[in-house]
């Protein structure tokens, strides 16, 4: 595994910022996330593999020409091993454990090859799509749109805007996971 302090002249590795059509904000680099602290301190994690790179210029292509306006707002991208295994010490044995990868297993946020995005609207705010990031709950799962829908958990508005989130990646080959 490469050590994220070597990325920069890894070749396999873009910066996030050389990205095309993105907006980046990493949550873990700052307190606007599920554990409220600075999770990278010190560390420059704005990076993705080059094929995820591509993936998310497609995505951004795909996105342009249905939504014109809109972008794509990485919120995590490249987590280092060490990173993951600070998260897992924190919620292992919690109802959190069941969104986050055991670092005993891997990751692909620890090779660079998987992005968490939102929406941007016009005007560059976040798309409302009913859940907070790393939302631990039902809310965040996309199998249970129909029956957060139904329950009034999820508007209309907020399903069609994870569809499209859910195309825009699928036309860069993003797989959903959760």
């Amino acid at each position: 595994m490469i050590r994220c302090e070597d990325i920069a002249s890894h070749p396999d590795f873009r910066p996030l910022a050389g990205v095309r059509g993105i907006a980046i904000d990493l949550r873990y680099a700052g307190e606007n996330n599920f554990a409220g602290k600075v999770l990278y301190r010190g560390l420059d994690c704005a990076w993705i593999r080059r094929e995820a790179a591509a993936g998310l210029e497609a995505a951004v292509d795909w996105l342009g020409a249905q939504r014109p306006g809109h972008r794509l707002l990485v919120l995590d991208a490249l987590r280092p091993h060490r990173v993951q295994q600070q998260i897992w010490d924190d919620i292992r044995g919690t109802p959190g454990e069941a969104y986050f990868a055991d670092p005993a297993r891997g990751w692909i946020h620890s090779f660079g090859m998987a992005v968490d995005v939102t929406l941007q609207d016009e005007h560059g705010a976040e798309v409302d799509m009913g859940s907070a990031y790393v939302e631990m709950s039902e809310a965040s799962h996309p199998a249970l749109h129909a029956a957060l829908l139904a329950a009034g958990r999820l508007t209309a508005a907020q399903v069609a805007e994870r569809e499209t989130l859910r195309l825009a990646l699928e036309a860069g080959g993003f797989l959903e996971v959760s």
